[in-house]
């Protein structure tokens, strides 16, 4: 039976078009599934349903989503997280979810380690937390970005002071002196939730092709079950970023909003909303 499935152009270059119409036409495509994204079942022959395609080094899996979580598209990943994912799931590989490993907590208050940056001789890397933020009456999705150290521009060896926020405000970042009001959408950087885990901040890539991870962490970020939900109501997540030592471990909620307005008031905050998972 015919399937009512999203395979965007990009998926269908890598897969072939043979491969693709097969999947439409219903051969190598499940009716059921697990979505990637929220994880609750989904049915392609009644609901439409966008194909994800994940690729790591070596390897590629093909996953199944809402098209109302995800929309169809090309991911670039570890080889490791693939082959945890691969590790994870019994039956056919081709039909796998994203992928998983031991997942390190993102809950309010709690970190995430990232790639190392570029900021020599020190050796910074970016912790990420996630909580719900009150804007305007309403909670968003939210996560925090504060280095371990400061962050040098690119090729200043040698160099003193912190340039984390001149960086982010040369992508578009915004300085936030209050949070009043919901940061203006940065278009091609997006957050990859799947699984029900945080994978990564992607950005644009200078070549023009499928988007790079600007922080990607080293096993999937837990998120609590209400951040989830609000990050699939909206579609998009607010990231702050603060130099270091301006937000720190805040094990609540209410506290790491007041680091926020400290930083914010003190001049030590940009933002941006970001799309979930887009491209």
């Amino acid at each position: 039976m015919p399937r009512m499935l999203d395979v965007s152009d990009a998926v269908r270059a890598e897969i072939g078009d043979e491969e693709a119409d097969r999947l439409l036409a219903g051969e190598n495509a499940p009716g059921s599934y697990d979505c990637t994204s929220c994880r609750t079942p989904g049915d392609s022959e009644q609901e439409r349903t966008s194909t994800v395609l994940f690729i790591g080094d070596e390897t590629a899996v093909l996953a199944f989503a809402h098209a109302g979580c995800l929309p169809s598209q090309v991911v670039q990943v570890t080889e490791e997280q693939l082959q945890g994912a691969v590790r994870s799931i019994s039956g056919d590989a081709a039909h796998a979810g994203v992928p998983q490993a031991d997942p390190a907590q993102a809950a309010p208050g709690q970190t995430g380690q990232s790639m190392p940056t570029q900021a020599p001789p020190e050796q910074a890397v970016l912790g990420v937390t996630s909580g719900l933020v009150l804007i305007a009456g309403e909670l968003h999705p939210a996560l925090v970005v504060e280095p371990t150290a400061p962050i040098a521009r690119p090729g200043s060896f040698g160099t003193t002071g912190d340039d984390f926020l001149p960086l982010l405000i040369e992508q578009g970042f915004l300085p936030v002196a209050e949070l009043s009001s919901v940061p203006p959408v940065l278009h091609g950087w997006s957050v990859l939730l799947a699984v029900g885990q945080l994978h990564a901040v992607l950005q644009p890539s200078v070549s023009g092709g499928q988007p790079v991870a600007w922080w990607q962490a080293h096993q999937p970020l837990q998120v609590t079950d209400s951040w989830r939900a609000a990050a699939n109501k909206h579609q998009q997540v607010l990231l702050f970023a603060a130099p270091v030592g301006s937000i720190g471990r805040q094990p609540r909620e209410d506290l790491l909003r007041d680091a926020l307005d400290r930083a914010a008031v003190a001049g030590r905050l940009v933002a941006a909303t970001l799309p979930l998972a887009g491209t």
